[in-house]
């Protein structure tokens, strides 16, 4: 096991790297807080993931039409593949996504030994990586989560022990900075500091003299060195910037708002100064790539017609609003003709490492329509907004 001993203003801070989804980091977690019994043991989960743990019919109760409705379809699709992935890659070794964290509460609860759930909020997490992403660097988001989550490549017990070596954890860090460096700032650098700043409150509550860390393999350099600044002072362990989403700045809201109204003043002035038929060309164009390319997402999807019919309908007007998209009406719609089942939620972690899955679980379907959807109505108001420009633009040049 990765293991940092630290003695920081008279504090014993023990981090413990571990690998998720490692049998052999259960056992190092046990023994290592049975043989020290801390004052505290601090865990890289949040309150929520927490209760995750101990809820096993959770996914019973999900409200899918209220995700969609708080505008969380992505953040759900986006955990339930990595949890998928991180469950396939314990299947291989007989554990389970946060067996190493249950095993470190289980033992801490038997010796009375408090924990401390250390780590940041996952919505927060996933909600800050998707805000602080431009438009390509989502679309890179994206296919990663899909990429892992449809590869059916299998990762041997030494493949995963090794991922609590420092070179290897190094390797991926590195790779994952240069392909997504906006990621890699929100889900490790942040989160590295956060943690540390929770693990040093953890440990001056209540006159505690040593704590017991549990966190993964990767984030054992970063935290260490923001402990080492906390304690000299040079940093504090105010988290709230990093607990909120990033405002949008001004450009962004007005450009959220400009592009629907340039459209829509392209239009009415095809219709003022080139007559009825060029208005309706211009129309009709908008009209036309947003409904079909919409239309024909949900149908990829597998979704209802009523579903399909919704997309086509709604994406020419949603597509004029920045506050709300098609995906999620037409989530909603079809988790009204098909509501998903208790059979559904119980299987959704299975069904959603296939494609075939996502087809058969009518969760992941009403899923897979919010998101094919809303991809089709982006990709339609971007070549019918071109189109439009470029006949005004030739219309203008024309009277000159």
């Amino acid at each position: 096991m990765s293991q940092v001993n630290l003695n920081l203003n008279g504090k014993e801070i023990i981090l413990l790297g571990t690998a998720h989804v490692s049998k052999e980091s259960c056992e190092e977690v046990k023994t290592a807080i049975s043989e020290k019994k801390p004052d505290v043991v601090a865990i890289e989960l949040d309150e929520q993931r927490y209760a995750s743990l101990n809820d096993s019919e959770k996914w019973k109760n999900l409200d899918i039409i209220k995700v969609l409705k708080e505008k969380k379809g992505f953040l759900l699709l986006a955990n339930l593949v990595l949890s998928s992935f991180q469950k396939r890659m314990g299947a291989n070794v007989g554990v389970k996504p946060g067996d190493e964290m249950r095993a470190g509460i289980d033992t801490a609860k038997e010796l009375g030994i408090p924990c401390e759930m250390v780590d940041r909020p996952v919505q927060t997490t996933l909600r800050r990586a998707w805000a602080k992403n431009s438009g390509y660097g989502r679309i890179k988001l994206l296919s990663a989560l899909f990429a892992s989550a449809a590869t059916k490549e299998e990762i041997s017990g030494d493949e995963i022990e090794n991922l609590k070596d420092k070179s290897e954890m190094d390797g991926m860090m590195a790779e994952l900075a240069e392909v997504l460096p906006e990621v890699k700032a929100v889900l490790i650098d942040e989160r590295d500091f956060y943690l540390a700043a929770h693990i040093w409150k953890a440990v001056q509550k209540d006159d505690r003299k040593n704590c017991i860390a549990v966190l993964g393999a990767g984030h054992l350099p970063g935290v260490q060195s923001h402990l080492e600044k906390i304690a000299a002072e040079s940093e504090n362990t105010d988290t709230s910037a990093i607990s909120v989403l990033p405002k949008k700045k001004l450009g962004a809201k007005i450009t959220g708002w400009l592009i629907p109204v340039l459209i829509v003043a392209l239009i009415a002035a095809g219709f003022v100064w080139g007559g009825m038929n060029k208005g309706a060309d211009l129309l009709g164009a908008w009209v036309f790539w947003n409904a079909a390319l919409a239309g024909i997402g949900a149908l990829i999807a597998g979704g209802h017609p009523l579903t399909v019919l919704m997309s086509a309908v709604g994406a020419p007007f949603t597509s004029l609003c920045p506050l709300v998209g098609v995906g999620m009406f037409a989530g909603i719609v079809q988790a009204f003709v098909k509501k998903p089942k208790v059979a559904d939620m119980e299987s959704v972690m299975d069904d959603v490492s296939s494609l075939k899955g996502f087809y058969k679980n009518r969760l992941l379907r009403v899923l897979l329509v919010f998101f094919l959807s809303s991809l089709g109505s982006s990709i339609g108001t971007f070549i019918g907004g071109s189109q439009i420009v470029v006949n005004v633009v030739s219309f203008v040049k024309g009277l000159f």
